[in-house]
């Protein structure tokens, strides 16, 4: 088992899996580390809604320009907004953004690939009629899940003296 930070640090968006099916008992640990983050007076704003059916999956797929991604999941995660428990907007959104990123961390410590998918929200009504969500939920992101077809990627970071700064803006980290 890896540390937290390189666990962060080796954390990378996997777009293609094999046809590995994902054991119901890492689905489960991927949706206590969601369940887990932290949230504004507790209130826990989420909702997730576990897609393995691959009749659904196919259907969830035709709500994105990223469908070849969707279609090769094993499992889809949908995160949503359970809008009658917010109390902040803004709050409740970045705690949804920490349930995601808490989500992604568990995947890549469970030696699973995933993806964060924000296009489909352009169709979120769609997606909410195929899941048969109540309109108090509302879609954030979708995950896609699924174990990595072995292909390494690799990111850039800009530089920290670029984004961080010393006591004031201006005064670059060194």
């Amino acid at each position: 088992m890896q540390g937290t930070i390189e666990t962060i640090l080796s954390r990378r968006s996997i777009r293609n899996y094999t046809s590995k099916p994902v054991a119901r008992t890492d689905i489960t640990m991927i949706l206590e580390a969601g369940r887990w983050a932290p949230s504004g007076l507790n209130n826990q704003p989420w909702k997730f809604i576990v897609v393995q059916n691959r009749d659904t999956i196919e259907k969830l797929a035709g709500c994105t320009r990223y469908s070849s991604i969707v279609k090769g999941a094993s499992v889809i995660i949908t995160v949503f907004l359970d809008t009658p428990t917010m109390y902040d907007r803004t709050k409740d959104v970045q705690s949804i953004g920490a349930a995601i990123q808490n989500m992604l961390l568990a995947c890549c410590e469970l030696g699973l690939g995933a993806v964060w998918l924000g296009e489909i929200l352009n169709n979120k009504e769609q997606v909410n009629l195929i899941l048969g969500t109540p309109k108090s939920l509302e879609l954030m992101a979708a995950l896609a899940i699924g174990y990595p077809t072995g292909s390494k990627t690799t990111s850039l970071r800009k530089e920290l003296h670029e984004i961080a700064f010393d006591e004031l803006y201006g005064t670059q980290w060194r």
